[in-house]
């Protein structure tokens, strides 16, 4: 993955996020404060006019940036978290590519940062029940001899299963756990967005 790779990826998380930014708002509606959506839509219009134009020298000084413009422009728990884990992923990443290889362990790097901040567990209705299976996917492609491109994909997949197996699940984190057994039968908005993230690193990496 190099430096035109990973700004395409940023990239496409942007367009995938402006596109189901009402999706997204919807789902919080239902077990939040009804501003996800409005949110990361924000948050990643700032990413976009922080990032075009410029010139990197690494992977990880574009990834980064994009932390630290999610953390000061996304409202609520999301831009914490989600700028919390893409400056930890860019810590790892200081060279003009990265490998698969180094890009798991980025990722591992960004999803350990998230659970340490948030103090999720998987189950607990979090963006954790996607991230966590697409780096478990994502490496067991990769210990299987799939490539960058493949490894990406399955961890799409699994973000996206381990989203929709959030929907019986109880809240017990953030907002939506204020409702209890009423947080049933809604698919968590961060999850959803994790997995729009996912999605977005296999459409940039694929062959």
């Amino acid at each position: 993955m190099d430096i035109d790779t990973t700004l395409a990826w940023v990239r496409g998380i942007t367009a995938a996020i402006r596109r189901d930014a009402d999706y997204l708002t919807r789902l919080d509606a239902a077990i939040g404060d009804a501003d996800h959506g409005v949110n990361m839509q924000r948050g990643f219009s700032v990413v976009r006019s922080t990032l075009d134009g410029k010139e990197f020298s690494t992977v990880g000084e574009i990834l980064t940036k994009t932390g630290t413009a999610l953390a000061s422009s996304v409202g609520g728990a999301a831009g914490p978290l989600y700028g919390m884990a893409f400056r930890a992923i860019g810590r790892q990443l200081t060279e003009p590519s990265a490998t698969a290889e180094q890009l798991l362990a980025a990722l591992r790097a960004g999803l350990e940062a998230v659970q340490k901040l948030g103090a999720a567990r998987p189950g607990d209705k979090t963006m954790i029940d996607a991230f966590g299976p697409a780096v478990e996917a994502f490496e067991k492609a990769l210990r299987g001899g799939a490539a960058l491109g493949a490894s990406a994909s399955a961890a799409a997949d699994a973000a996206e299963a381990g989203m929709r197996a959030t929907i019986p699940m109880i809240a017990r984190k953030g907002r939506a756990s204020y409702l209890g057994p009423r947080s049933q039968g809604h698919q968590d908005p961060g999850a959803t967005s994790t997995a729009l993230i996912f999605r977005a690193l296999a459409e940039a990496v694929a062959p």
